[in-house]
């Protein structure tokens, strides 16, 4: 079992997560003043009026249960308020073909958004990686996309270089998703998580770096899958 604590140097991190967004160059991505995404208040769009959209709202208690067990190295996570739907949200699936969320359709999924430039995205692949190698199964992903601009030389040499051997390779290289997510109200920076339930909607979100091979987090995933939360 992977120990999350020999990846991640959580307070030094965090401090890098507030500068992450000035390494971004072309890409538009910034950290709110306040603080890290750890602190920074929630900014959610209101959800919108969409079938999709009003199913995904009747969870907001099941999104409360869900975050309450957020705790620890996780307990930046908060709960959708209201929960919204993320089906359409775009990108490149480990074939290079573009998918949505709705194609993990039964299955809940952790979204996480990175860059090579992002130091903090760079440390919490590893525990990333380790989470899915314990918990991927039929019914939970972590899926992981980059959002490098260019080729794919430059991430997939990363992900190599570190021995990143479980995650799927997810890609978006022309900044779309961060920017559909960032218009949602969801992304102040890099790193952005989501969990999102097997109806595609989103059930808590994040900004910042977080241990996810952790204790914590493993239990926060049992919990979301877990049909009474």
């Amino acid at each position: 079992m992977a120990d999350g604590s020999k990846f991640f140097p959580a307070p030094r991190l965090i401090l890098a997560a507030l500068v992450a967004g000035v390494l971004a160059g072309a890409v538009a991505v910034y950290v709110s003043e306040s603080g890290s995404g750890n602190n920074a208040p929630a900014q959610v769009a209101a959800a919108g009026s969409s079938k999709d959209d009003v199913a995904c709202k009747a969870k907001g208690e099941r999104a409360k249960q869900v975050a309450a067990k957020a705790v620890g190295q996780v307990a930046a996570l908060q709960p959708a308020d209201p929960p919204q739907s993320l089906k359409s949200l775009a990108f490149n699936g480990p074939d290079g073909k573009p998918m949505t969320i709705a194609d993990h359709a039964g299955k809940t999924v952790l979204l996480n958004l990175w860059a090579t430039w992002c130091a903090p995205c760079r440390a919490e692949m590893p525990a990333l990686d380790a989470l899915q190698k314990e918990k991927g199964s039929d019914a939970f992903e972590v899926v992981a996309v980059n959002v490098d601009t260019g080729d794919d030389a430059k991430p997939k040499k990363f992900l190599k270089e570190i021995g990143v051997e479980t995650l799927g390779y997810y890609r978006d290289p022309t900044i779309a998703l961060f920017n559909e997510v960032k218009t949602r109200g969801l992304a102040l920076g890099l790193p952005v998580t989501m969990l999102i339930d097997g109806e595609g909607c989103l059930i808590a979100h994040m900004n910042g770096p977080a241990e996810w091979s952790s204790p914590d987090a493993k239990r926060l995933v049992e919990a979301a899958v877990s049909p009474s939360g």
